[in-house]
């Protein structure tokens, strides 16, 4: 058996994009989490947007279009209460109070990546997919072996589903500057903890990637 090793290149039947809790909730300024703040507390999150939408929804953008065209899986996870109420919700999110209430707008993937029609979103009421959802089961029977991951926020929600799904073994690619959290020494942070769970390539790279091997793939 030879060497075993994570930077092994995408597979086109075996690869699945995750894009992480992209949503009105979090991700624009009229979301729910930032009602009630202070202008002096809504202005800490300055940075998280233009992060946002200088750098983080262009390169989900690329990295969709790439797995899109060349017909791979792409998946999309949101905070969202399987009840109106959210009486559902992990312990973690009634402390923390939230609740995105089942069918709300805030619940909603964000315009400028929307899903397609026919693209899977997972409702999830805690901060790791894989604990409050049956996300494990359907990457499976997608044949899931490399799961790319990307989205909000980085040292959350990103981090728990890059841990976890290292644990079930699958090869994970975490896409930095596809990433964003509340400040830039959290994300480098963050970042620097999982290096050991997944490799970590650049929204150039890994289009890159897709385009040669999965086009080397399709000569075979």
């Amino acid at each position: 058996m030879g060497k075993l090793s994570r930077n092994v290149p995408l597979r086109k039947n075996k690869s699945v994009l995750l894009i992480v809790d992209v949503q009105n909730f979090c991700c624009t300024r009229e979301g729910g989490e930032y009602q009630g703040l202070t202008p002096e507390e809504f202005e800490k999150h300055d940075y998280f947007f233009k992060r946002l939408q200088n750098e983080v929804l262009p390169n989900i953008k690329k990295i969709q279009t790439a797995f899109r065209n060349a017909d791979m899986e792409v998946m999309f996870t949101v905070i969202e209460s399987l009840t109106e109420d959210g009486r559902d919700r992990g312990l973690d999110y009634k402390i923390t109070g939230f609740n995105v209430p089942k069918g709300s707008p805030d619940a909603k993937v964000v315009k400028e990546i929307e899903p397609f029609h026919d693209e899977i979103i997972i409702p999830k009421t805690s901060s790791s997919v894989f604990n409050s959802t049956n996300i494990d089961y359907v990457l499976r029977n997608l044949n899931c072996r490399h799961l790319v991951v990307c989205g909000v926020v980085t040292d959350q929600c990103v981090e728990s589903a890059v841990r976890d799904a290292c644990d079930l073994n699958y090869l994970v690619t975490l896409v930095p500057d596809a990433c964003a959290t509340i400040t830039p020494e959290r994300h480098i942070n963050s970042l620097n903890a999982i290096k050991g769970y997944c490799r970590q390539v650049s929204t150039d790279d890994l289009v890159h990637e897709i385009h040669t091997h999965i086009e080397q793939e399709k000569k075979q």
